[in-house]
């Protein structure tokens, strides 16, 4: 078994493999740049080194200083959480070298799935569906692909990822300026303008199957994540089973998936990540080799610790459960929490977090990497937290998270939870009628809408709680009795005091 691990990430997922780690009893190694020196993920790990200044360029995401401190402080593992190295194969190379295990999958692997339309030739050889499309590098070679497949269609960065360098174009004459933005911001973003072209589907579901597997070739899924609710591109709230998809389509998808991983020798935690159409048809758009944003939804469905299963297959035992082991239990519902402001486009909400009070209660888990006087740095992703529920049912879990957001508390910066408010109570996402393109429908509902009126009080009593206790009597001179009649008449349903 492994005796220390660093983590080559900082964060809310840093924080969680923390845990995990602390759970089996494995020294936990963190790493920081300059603006993290005062991090959660800093404060809870048993040793942590600095690795340069902010620019993620210059600390988080060179490999060298990475291997350097995990050598000199004797680990014997690397998890690189997700984002910056955690799909570079110059990472699982360099610890092969170094003689430290890498907890993820082989570096073939990452090589074989990087590149988006070497990806789609190995699954279409393997004999998963996907998407109709083509090469689109030049004017050209784009006018006759989308000839081709026909319109709508979607510019894709070969090398891309978080809804960067993509575009959907509905006619030709959108296709050249369409193709110049797209290669632009892959450029800009990922060092490779290079785009190819996907035909379109029409209001489809984004719908992934998460897969674990051993270096002994045992593979297995663990059940499918809806994630349609995007902004972007990017995904903002998760849910696990699907709504929409029957138990049929998922074995079909599961099975679909082993066989693409088991194609390219995968071991370790990944996603094969599909679009499912109106007709229960589905299509390979990638795989992720790495551990997901949203794997929690599946670990509370599933019962497992995915984070513990990639420690003990990066330590070469194998799997602790077989796919019949592997059942579903009830729903689950994550909704990420960011800095940032959805009125203005979702902008970034970066500064000093003031008063933080994270929900709590039978059935959620909250993942964050933060704390009340941190501060949310504008050089990273202005992620906050992971907010996920369980519950018996789907209709209970959104019940559940619409208690849990109304008890979710952040004042000095602004956040997208009222967005989560308003989504929360939408009926079409109640009924569970929603796709890719639901926040553009319902811009004006859902990111300038009004928060109910009972959590709009309930947010307004509980920041003023929050501040008087902060303040406490010491500071201010006042007991709990001097709270205002307004004030005390939500304390006891909120603090239950």
């Amino acid at each position: 078994m492994l005796k220390k691990v660093l983590i080559a990430n900082r964060g809310e997922i840093a924080v969680r493999v923390i845990r995990t780690l602390r759970e089996m009893e494995i020294g936990a190694v963190a790493v920081f740049s300059e603006p993290d020196r005062a991090a959660l993920h800093v404060r809870m790990a048993d040793e942590a080194y600095p690795i340069g200044p902010a620019a993620a360029s210059e600390s988080y995401l060179r490999v060298d200083k990475i291997i350097s401190v995990a050598k000199s402080a004797g680990c014997d593992g690397i998890h690189p959480g997700y984002g910056f190295l955690s799909e570079n194969p110059d990472l699982p190379d360099a610890c092969e070298r170094a003689g430290i295990a890498f907890i993820g999958p082989p570096a073939s692997a990452m090589r074989a799935m990087g590149i988006k339309t070497a990806a789609r030739d190995k699954m279409e050889a393997a004999g998963v569906p996907i998407v109709p499309g083509g090469n689109a590098e030049s004017a050209e070679e784009a006018k006759a692909t989308a000839a081709r497949i026909g319109y709508p269609v979607m510019l894709k960065a070969i090398a891309g990822g978080g809804g960067k360098g993509m575009r959907l174009v509905h006619s030709e004459a959108e296709l050249l300026p369409a193709l110049e933005r797209a290669r632009s911001e892959a450029g800009k973003s990922f060092g490779d303008e290079t785009v190819y072209m996907e035909k379109a589907i029409v209001k489809p579901r984004h719908v992934e199957i998460q897969v674990m597997g051993d270096r002994d070739g045992n593979m297995v899924h663990l059940f499918e994540r809806d994630c349609s609710i995007q902004r972007r591109h990017q995904k903002v709230v998760e849910e696990a089973p699907c709504p929409a998809i029957d138990e049929s389509v998922v074995k079909r998808m599961g099975e679909v998936a082993v066989k693409g991983a088991r194609a390219v020798g995968y071991f370790s935690a990944g996603t094969f990540e599909f679009l499912l159409g109106a007709d229960n048809e589905f299509y390979f758009l990638e795989m992720n080799t790495r551990l997901q944003v949203e794997h929690p939804i599946t670990e509370l469905i599933t019962g497992t610790d995915l984070v513990r299963a990639m420690v003990l297959v990066a330590a070469g035992q194998p799997l602790e459960f077989s796919q019949s082991d592997l059942k579903r239990n009830g729903s689950a519902i994550e909704c990420r929490i960011y800095a940032e402001d959805p009125a203005s486009g979702f902008l970034p909400s970066p500064g000093t977090i003031q008063e933080l009070r994270t929900p709590t209660g039978p059935g959620v888990r909250d993942d964050s990497g933060t704390y009340a006087g941190a501060t949310v740095s504008a050089n990273y992703d202005p992620l906050i937290s992971k907010l996920c529920v369980w519950a018996p049912t789907r209709a209970r879990a959104v019940a559940k998270m619409r208690r849990a957001l109304g008890e979710y508390i952040v004042t000095g910066i602004r956040t997208n939870l009222p967005f989560h408010q308003r989504l929360m109570r939408h009926p079409e996402f109640i009924d569970g009628h929603y796709d890719t393109s639901f926040i553009a429908r319902h811009e004006d509902a859902l990111l300038r809408g009004s928060v109910p009126e009972d959590e709009a009080a309930e947010l307004a009593a509980a920041v003023a709680i929050a501040r008087h206790l902060e303040a406490g009597p010491e500071r201010d001179g006042t007991s709990s009795s001097g709270l205002s009649p307004w004030i005390q008449s939500h304390r006891s349903r909120l603090l239950g005091g």
